[in-house]
């Protein structure tokens, strides 16, 4: 994404790195803001979401508290909800952004969630990637999708099938995620999250939303994979739960269908920011 400005946005005592692309928004046209996953993942992945610039419009992605670019805070406390949804604000004060759709990708869906049910002002609609709504639901599943691993692997081995077959299907993977684990926030991962993606043991794994889904009362527009850790099982109740959404499945993608079928996922992505905003 050689075009991306990168910006230092204060956030209390921390820096937030951010990237935008574009220059402004054309009349009608709300900026895109991205949300990763991890927690203590980074923007990087999601970087080919700066093609939607082309509509006219800003698309900011940025680095959460303690992973990729973004300060590093050495505490604990720090890792909750609550302080990534501060930070979230404080991006859109720094930048200016009265208006805005939120994209959010596995646990940047889940803030997503969490911030749309704080009933912003100004947010357009949300856009959904692989995002469950209840961690105890995702240990469930994640479970069984471990029972079906081939016998006789050891746990990192485990690791690297489970990826394969859930997490992403590319073979090689794509360089950005080297790049993209160099900058992992451990601490924040293994706090909130738990020591692996089937392992949910951290301050999440309670977390469950279902009842609240009626609250989202903005358009959405939900996109997972048909191999994705986040299976068709855990994204049904969301699609049911929020009124009026959309879901669409990736036939060929696992968790990062953004990756994994890029022309197709910024076709979906942009012909909804489209309807929404009325060009379509």
């Amino acid at each position: 994404m050689d075009d991306r400005l990168k910006r230092s946005l204060p956030f209390g005592e921390w820096e937030t790195a951010a990237f935008v692309v574009g220059d402004g928004e054309e009349p009608g046209r709300l900026p895109l803001v991205v949300l990763h996953g991890g927690p203590g993942g980074c923007h990087d992945p999601l970087e080919g979401l700066g093609a939607l610039a082309e509509q006219g419009r800003r698309v900011v992605l940025y680095d959460q508290l303690g992973s990729g670019e973004s300060s590093r805070a050495d505490d604990v406390e720090l890792w909750t909800v609550e302080t990534f949804i501060d930070q979230l604000e404080s991006v859109r004060d720094g930048l200016g952004l009265d208006e805005l759709h939120l994209f959010g990708s596995s646990w940047g869906g889940m803030l997503a969630l969490e911030y749309a049910f704080t009933r912003p002002a100004g947010l357009g609609s949300l856009i959904l990637n692989s995002t469950p709504t209840s961690a105890p639901h995702w240990a469930e599943e994640a479970l069984r999708l471990h029972a079906d691993l081939p016998p006789g692997l050891d746990e990192k081995q485990a690791e690297e099938e489970f990826k394969r077959r859930h997490i992403i299907r590319i073979d090689p993977e794509p360089e950005v995620l080297a790049r993209a684990r160099a900058k992992f926030g451990t601490q924040v991962y293994e706090t909130m999250w738990g020591p692996n993606e089937f392992t949910v043991t951290g301050t999440l794994k309670g977390w469950d939303v279902i009842p609240r889904l009626r609250e989202v009362d903005v358009p959405t527009l939900i996109t997972s994979g048909r191999y994705d850790e986040c299976t068709p099982r855990l994204v049904e109740p969301l699609h049911a739960g929020v009124a009026g959404s959309e879901w669409v499945l990736f036939e060929d993608s696992a968790h990062m269908a953004y990756l994994e079928e890029t022309e197709r996922y910024l076709q979906v992505v942009g012909g909804f920011l489209d309807r929404v905003e009325g060009f379509a």
